[in-house]
């Protein structure tokens, strides 16, 4: 078993739920977790734009949970598995890191946004770097 790649998907899981609840109850929770104003009025006026951007963040972090899950050994072995987990590493880590450089860029309010959501995507990333690299030195 590989802790590291469980806590992973444990964290890649939850976000997949937050964004869940973003699309069910809508513009409040949006607005909570700083998605922008934008997005909060689109789901106001009932349009699908936020559904559609965010289930297509739902997709991607179903597939990030599900090759965590699959790298710890409590699935069976997807394809590709440490090309992946790999992508998946690098894209938490560049997401993470750039997400300080937009802080400058946007006003307050999505500042905190894109600190905390940063914060968060270097700790998957660093999990799953740790993680990658356990399942590659044990093959």
């Amino acid at each position: 078993m590989n802790y590291f790649l469980i806590a992973a998907a444990v964290g890649n899981g939850f976000a997949v739920l937050l964004h869940i609840g973003c699309i069910y109850f809508g513009a409040v929770w949006y607005r909570f977790f700083g998605a922008g104003e934008q997005m909060a009025l689109w789901a106001d006026q009932g349009s699908l734009r936020p559904t559609i951007i965010t289930s297509f963040i739902i997709v991607i972090l179903s597939v990030f949970t599900l090759y965590s899950l699959s790298g710890s050994q409590v699935i069976k072995r997807l394809p590709l598995l440490r090309t992946i987990l790999c992508g998946i590493t690098s894209i938490l880590l560049i997401r993470g890191l750039g997400g300080f450089f937009m802080m400058s860029q946007i006003t307050e309010q999505g500042a905190v946004f894109w600190f905390w959501s940063s914060i968060i995507c270097l700790i998957l990333g660093v999990l799953h770097l740790i993680g990658t690299i356990q399942i590659w030195s044990n093959n």
